[in-house]
């Protein structure tokens, strides 16, 4: 056995400190000194202060803003995302003790003083492992402490001679029956030693293809050397779910992972277990997994997992196409095949991909001092469910006033980052003055003026400050002049990032127009744009096309035609790729951001005491109006007839009491949604639509209320009961609360009253007005 003798005094401790550097400590040690440090008092801020005061660990904002987003993960950490950036750089453990000092972590100063003072901490345990008889052994043991650590192999009691005291890895080159059970590793350092954990060893015929206990459907790979005795399974999860795939090998050496998700390398998943905490549409498509060791590299069997909306327990939801189904409004949606010429027609050298891609769409329709519009609604609806299937994370917000659009422009702005494609997109009452275009909220006054709207190229400004890949803005609203408003509005100048393309609904001084009909109204613009949006062109393009078919439209020809301006200069497409390797965290941290929006109540079920049994389901019309439904489960039998009604709603949300408690998600004014047949006709259900949820301020809470008679009874019960479901979809985020930032001021600027025009009943100025 090697052993070092002695200990350390002061001055040998300090100088094994200088020469030691964080990425001897392990990860064991680093996670334990991460969590010291995510406090608020004494944590990684405090120390990166510190530190910078040195050139050479000196961090950026960036870096700051990508360690304090580590919050947001699941099992994020900004002390440890701190540490690694410190890592990175080759800090000493003295210079990090010495920075520990002065912000008087103790408790820290004393883990890093114990391991290099003589702790030693097994990092890496030796793993069990099944191994063909006459092949190769390797047994790999790591430690975390101070320098000069001796490993020291056993067979059950025996030592292992032949092990080099200094060497990790225990490698028998031909394996025997002699050669089978339990294996320990003993580290050594001075006095001071730590056992690993047992390592079981087991022996299988060359020419066996399972282990015991292996099913042979679960095993695939190589023959010698790899073998993966189970398989990732295809799976179908919901936005917003967790997503855990397994692929589990016996190899010798130990077996290596490396995940891939179509075909492309994803670097921070390397373990057995693929976790994705909150999965989004662009985590669909195939996984593989990579297994393979010092000699051998098998792939897994493929799994495909397919993402879809917020699911909810009861029946299912599907939307309604509220869209123009004319021959004149018709234009071809490329097919699957023409698709896939065009995409692989491109050089892999000119395609672009996004980091990212994030959009929000507002539609404006119930304005208080101004006439209501129809179309938002539906080209909202409609667009938001085409963005989610090119993995776009979309917001959709129907009727915000001043401060809730402050406050959802401001969130959007936070889920930018560089490489990312931000898409806007508004329907309403909007103008445009000399060359600025200005969204009106639902509370603008009658006369408004800037001060009352929102300057769209003030938003862009402050996207253009995120780095983004391409920058979006598709502005379905009337660009007549403010007569009410005669400032010249000197909004902040743009920077030359040859990203920024604006789709507006109609041309300068003109009006846009929607398409009336009996249940839902569509606007020009989105009726054609549905039509194009998918094609995997240069989005320029794409718009240039949408404009094309407009103008082949009899009724507004010569009346609203799409404008388009662009300094577009590379060939973005909006269905390009997402490609996150390079921000792998910022895109989880964006992931986590999004989806606390977008949370449901999970359905509930309610046990009266007269043995009724309800069920409370919920689904999302938009991000901020969310439809309930109650149905009966189970009554006695005594109980002739009975229902179940939602009641007592909060003030801040909006419900239409003569709407509410419908049997059809129509009378309940939901005209989007319809429930497919249910296979009980005897189990009914009552729908109540819930709007406004962004003004929630507190969490849900509601009466549920069972009305019921039992045989032979006329006089109607009432059991109550009260249910709290938390804060749903974007009622999380607060809009209603006044943003406090430098920015306030600059989202806002001018707008315009409009006159309307009408050619027809069915035909009128749209969301646009």
């Amino acid at each position: 056995m090697c052993v070092r003798s002695g200990v350390f005094n002061h001055k040998e401790e300090k100088m094994e400190g200088e020469n030691y550097i964080l990425a001897n400590l392990g990860e064991e040690v680093l996670d334990k000194l991460a969590k010291m440090l995510d406090n608020v008092t004494c944590g990684w801020r405090q120390l990166a202060h510190v530190v910078c005061e040195d050139p050479k660990f000196r961090c950026s904002e960036k870096d700051v803003t990508n360690c304090s987003l580590q919050v947001l993960r699941v099992t994020g950490s900004p002390g440890r995302c701190f540490l690694d950036l410190l890592v990175d750089r080759s800090c000493s453990l003295h210079f990090l003790l010495q920075c520990l000092k002065k912000i008087d972590h103790q408790q820290a100063i004393q883990l890093l003083t114990m391991t290099v003072t003589g702790q030693i901490q097994v990092t890496v345990q030796p793993k069990s492992q099944w191994a063909p008889l006459g092949d190769r052994l390797m047994l790999t043991c790591r430690a975390s402490g101070p320098p000069g650590l001796c490993y020291q192999w056993f067979k059950g009691k025996d030592e292992i001679l032949e092990a080099t005291a200094r060497t990790p890895d225990l490698i028998v080159h031909v394996l025997g029956p002699e050669n089978q059970g339990s294996y320990i590793c003993r580290v050594n350092h001075g006095d001071n030693c730590v056992f690993s954990q047992w390592a079981q060893v087991r022996l299988v015929q060359p020419s066996s293809s399972a282990s015991p206990g292996c099913s042979s459907r679960m095993l695939s790979g190589s023959s010698s050397g790899v073998r993966i005795i189970y398989q990732p399974q295809s799976q179908a999860a919901s936005e917003g779910d967790a997503l855990l795939l397994e692929c589990t090998a016996i190899a010798n050496p130990p077996a290596q992972y490396q995940w891939h998700h179509n075909s492309i390398v994803m670097p921070q998943n390397n373990g057995r277990l693929l976790k994705i905490p909150c999965v989004t549409t662009a985590h669909r498509g195939q996984y593989r997994c990579k297994v393979y060791n010092l000699y051998h590299e098998v792939w897994s069997d493929p799994a495909i997992v397919s993402i879809g909306p917020s699911s909810i327990t009861g029946p299912s939801w599907v939307e309604v196409d509220g869209s123009l189904e004319s021959e004149e409004m018709h234009s071809p949606v490329i097919n699957a095949e023409v698709h896939s010429q065009m995409t692989n027609s491109i050089p892999l050298s000119k395609r672009f991909y996004a980091t990212d891609k994030v959009a929000l769409l507002i539609g404006n329709m119930n304005y208080r001092y101004h006439s209501h519009l129809c179309a938002p609604m539906a080209d909202v609806h409609k667009l938001s469910n085409i963005l989610r299937q090119m993995d776009f994370k979309v917001v959709s917000l129907l009727d915000l006033n001043w401060h809730e659009m402050h406050s959802a422009v401001t969130e959007f702005l936070l889920l930018l980052g560089k490489g990312v494609y931000g898409l806007l997109y508004f329907a309403g009452h909007g103008y445009e003055n000399y060359g600025n275009s200005f969204m009106v909220p639902i509370d603008a006054p009658a006369s408004y003026t800037s001060e009352h709207c929102f300057c769209v190229q003030n938003i862009l400004t402050r996207m253009q400050e995120k780095e983004t890949g391409l920058n979006v803005f598709l502005l379905d609203m009337c660009r007549k002049r403010n007569p009410n408003d005669d400032i010249v509005v000197q909004p902040s100048l743009l920077k030359v990032t040859a990203n920024i393309v604006f789709g507006y609904a109609t041309c300068l001084d003109a009006e846009a127009y929607e398409v009336k009909r009996e249940d839902v109204s569509n606007g020009v613009f989105i009726s054609f744009l549905k039509q194009r949006v998918r094609e995997d062109e240069k989005v320029t393009v794409m718009l240039d096309r949408v404009a094309e078919d407009m103008g082949g439209f009899e009724i507004t020809r010569e009346r609203q035609a799409l404008e388009l301006r662009s300094n577009l200069s590379e060939r973005r497409s909006l269905t390009d790729r997402i490609q996150t390797s390079d921000c792998a965290a910022a895109h989880s941290a964006r992931n986590l951001q999004w989806a606390v929006a977008h949370v449901l109540p999970k359905s509930l079920f309610i046990q009266f005491d007269c043995g009724v049994k309800v069920q409370l389901g919920f689904a999302a019309e938009f991000s901020n109006i969310m439809v309930i439904y109650t149905r009966i489960l189970d009554k006695p039998r005594e109980i002739s007839s009975c229902s179940a009604q939602l009641a007592d709603f909060p003030e801040d949300v909006d419900i239409d009491l003569k709407k509410s408690n419908q049997e059809s998600l129509l009378d309940a004014g939901s005209l989007l949604l319809i429930k497919e047949q249910l296979t009980s006709p005897e189990l009914p259900s009552l729908y109540t639509r819930i709007c406004s949820l962004q003004r929630l301020k507190k969490e849900l809470t509601f009466a549920v209320c069972l009305r019921y008679i039992y045989a032979n009874m006329e006089e109607e019960v009432e059991e109550r009961e009260v249910v709290t479901v938390g804060k749903p979809l974007v009622s999380k985020l607060n809009l209603h609360q006044k943003r406090q930032n430098s920015d306030s001021s600059t989202l806002s600027m001018e707008s315009c009253t409009i006159s309307e025009i009408s050619f027809s009943e069915e035909f009128a100025p749209s969301s646009s007005n």
